[in-house]
């Protein structure tokens, strides 16, 4: 639950935001965190110093369902001469540390990020007429903040997320987001560390999928050629009724070309996955990662767990030779990705490390495998063949309905433990698959109406007997079931 008032209006637990001039003994007691980004905001906005604001009624560590304290909303004239049209500018409050006294975040000096180290900002079109903003993308930004919270994944700029939904339950087109630098807002140091502000920008399915094939920050690029799609400031109309392509034909012709020559910089995504050993019979159960019905499989350790959140991390490498992080990274100062010890591992599950030691697990080589996928996660597959694998690099599936992952990597990349000689090999639950060039163009032939999914029909198999290898496309509720 929420609640719409002014900045300024007295709240139970946070005081009005002081403006430059507050009196000394009034900022004392302002949660410095929260004072410092109130700061940023009056710089671009001194004319409204008590815009209007969400605040949770129950905050998070008070034990409310609410990450973020306040979501405050300015209106922002635009640039008319700069064809940026005058719009809602909407910023978080609580995804940073507000408070350094360790209610929400552990405080981990003043050099690195507060908190995640950044918050959200949006940018909405002013209607006509529109008095006052809408308080939707409030909402929109607390679901996004509890995807942070909850699984402790940062967002940077270039991020793409799949929403599947008008961002304001309306009948807009605009179903996804890509994240972006806020082109106004800028760092801020904070006595609890650095905040960044990243943008969200509200996108059509077909965009979104061209960020994936290619990359969001490609796309942002050409959102920002277009005034109606976006402009310079990348502001959402939610009112938008055409992609970009259709707007300008030749956009989808830079896209082309971009995906041709840089590959694809999404390295890997969350996904209802699985995978058999076809190279045993099911019962022998002792090293199988495959589905387990009546059995507790292992679980991935927190070594593999690190590595596969690397490679979900490091995206598209360009200045240098793809290389798979180690199994047993080296951390520096105790900490991983900029990430304070108390934050675990984005692709971690809370038992991982505990079923079985990491140095009992051996990498074994496998003669024949069953890899099986939604139909979303399967349509990702030609992007992995031809955006990732011919580009000599790697593209990871970790599954959300198991404790589990697949790797696809090219003979170019370093650190695999699968090998030319052995292509398909496991540690633990951990599956990687090497293919050769000639083999994934042989795929994507085969594979080709995978991107026709209204011409798709569940279940769907394809097969590669000389190669041993067998590929299933499965309805989403196999991988929903009680036996996953």
């Amino acid at each position: 639950m929420a609640e719409l008032r002014p900045s300024g209006a007295p709240g139970p637990t946070a005081p009005p935001a002081p403006g430059p001039t507050a009196p000394p003994a009034f900022a004392s007691l302002f949660p410095p965190g929260l004072h410092a980004i109130y700061g940023e905001c009056r710089r671009l906005y001194p004319d409204q110093p008590n815009p209007l604001q969400v605040t949770a009624i129950v905050k998070y560590w008070l034990g409310g369902p609410d990450p973020l304290d306040y979501v405050s909303m300015y209106r922002n004239v635009g640039s008319p001469s700069a064809n940026i049209p005058e719009h809602w500018h909407y910023i978080s409050f609580g995804l940073s540390d507000l408070y350094g006294d360790s209610r929400v975040h552990e405080f981990t000096g003043t050099d690195g990020p507060s908190g995640f180290g950044f918050e959200l900002t949006f940018r909405l079109k002013r209607e006509t007429g529109e008095s006052a903003p809408p308080t939707w993308p409030a909402e929109l930004m607390q679901g996004l903040a509890r995807y942070v919270f909850q699984s402790e994944n940062t967002f940077c700029s270039g991020d793409h997320v799949s929403w599947h939904s008008p961002l304001d339950n309306s009948e807009s087109r605009i179903q996804h987001m890509l994240l972006t630098e806020d082109p106004q807002m800028q760092p801020v140091q904070t006595p609890f560390g650095v905040v960044t502000f990243l943008q969200i920008v509200g996108v059509c399915t077909e965009e979104l999928h061209s960020a994936q094939q290619w990359n969001g920050q490609g796309i942002l690029e050409l959102l920002r050629t277009v005034p109606v799609a976006g402009g310079p400031w990348l502001i959402t109309d939610m009112r938008r009724g055409e992609t970009i392509f259709e707007i300008d034909p030749h956009l989808q012709e830079r896209v082309d070309k971009g995906i041709e020559t840089d590959g694809s910089n999404l390295s890997g995504v969350s996904a209802k996955c699985a995978w058999d050993d076809l190279s045993r019979p099911p019962e022998d159960d002792e090293d199988s990662r495959s589905i387990c019905i009546g059995t507790q499989p292992r679980r991935l350790s927190g070594k593999d767990t690190e590595q596969i959140r690397e490679t979900l991390r490091r995206g598209l490498e360009i200045n240098s030779k793809p290389v798979l992080p180690p199994i047993n990274p080296q951390r520096q100062n105790g900490l991983t990705h900029e990430r304070a010890p108390s934050r675990k591992d984005s692709l971690e599950s809370d038992s991982s490390t505990a079923i079985i030691p990491h140095e009992l697990i051996r990498t074994r080589q496998l003669e024949s495998v069953h890899l099986k996928f939604n139909q979303e996660s399967g349509a990702l597959i030609p992007l992995c063949l031809r955006g990732r694998l011919l580009h000599g690099r790697h593209f990871t599936y970790k599954s959300i309905t198991g404790d589990m992952a697949i790797t696809f990597v090219s003979t170019g990349v370093e650190g695999a433990f699968a090998t030319e000689e052995h292509p398909y090999a496991a540690h633990g639950p951990w599956l990687q698959i090497l293919l050769t060039e000639e083999f994934v163009e042989k795929m994507l032939e085969d594979l080709e109406d995978l991107t026709s999914p209204e011409e798709f029909k569940l279940p769907k198999e394809y097969s590669w007997p000389e190669k041993k290898l067998k590929v299933s496309i499965l309805p989403d509720v196999v991988f929903d079931s009680p036996l996953h």
